[in-house]
């Protein structure tokens, strides 16, 4: 039987490769960032990603992200929140989590900014436009973005970083991504630094990567199926 190790190494190089080639296909320099989305799967899963070199992770429960970041404080991660966050939950994320993703309404911005742990840098959060229609996955509606992005920008603690967004499914994903990256040159002209754009699972990483992604999120292609949640 294949160890664990040598299963998440082999499908970890594939990924990499996937994020080469797409690169190449679309005629650019390989600088898109691979986060493991590693929601459900075993701290013992992530200290394996770890010493194979992955750098950024991704959670989406607060709890579980909490314990799984506490467990591994001794590996260098940048720990990623993807999941629809709660405002009551939003500071005890921010005092653990890296980066948050799914920023999606003003609400979240003062509790993240008061949870953020002391002696840490601010907070980078992205901005969640929703790519549905109507928006039934979380994400602010496209026309109220830079409404949100201005607020955001303009919190002490936080740190605009730039978009995430998630493909409509079913759907088009190179019919979403493409307007996704009409939305990031929206957001960039006004905030030039806001340049991270979180974009392409396992299934459309290639797609996301030809429209600007600079950042995929990668789970089952890597971790494989999920455990059950009981």
């Amino acid at each position: 039987m294949t160890d664990r190790r040598t299963q998440i190494a082999a499908a970890l190089e594939a990924a990499r490769e996937r994020i080469t080639q797409a690169c190449i296909a679309a005629g650019r320099v390989d600088d898109v960032t691979l986060v493991v989305v590693t929601k459900t799967f075993p701290a013992g899963d992530i200290a394996i990603l770890a010493d194979l070199g992955v750098q950024h992770v991704a959670e989406n429960r607060a709890q579980e992200g909490q314990a799984k970041a506490e467990a591994l404080a001794d590996r260098a991660l940048t720990w990623h929140f993807i999941g629809q966050l709660q405002r009551n939950k939003a500071a005890s994320v921010a005092a653990w989590a890296d980066v948050i993703e799914s920023v999606d309404r003003p609400a979240l911005l003062a509790p993240l900014a008061r949870g953020v742990r002391d002696g840490a840098d601010a907070l980078d959060v992205l901005i969640q436009v929703s790519l549905d229609e109507p928006p039934d996955r979380g994400g602010v509606a496209p026309a109220d973005l830079l409404e949100l992005a201005a607020q955001a920008a303009t919190t002490p603690h936080l740190n605009l970083a730039g978009l995430m967004a998630i493909a409509p499914y079913p759907g088009d994903p190179d019919e979403a991504f493409a307007r996704l990256a009409d939305l990031q040159a929206t957001l960039t002209a006004r905030f030039p630094d806001a340049t991270v754009l979180s974009a392409g699972m396992s299934g459309d990483l290639e797609t996301a990567i030809a429209h600007g992604a600079t950042q995929v999120r990668v789970g089952g292609a890597i971790l494989g199926n999920r455990p059950v949640v009981q």
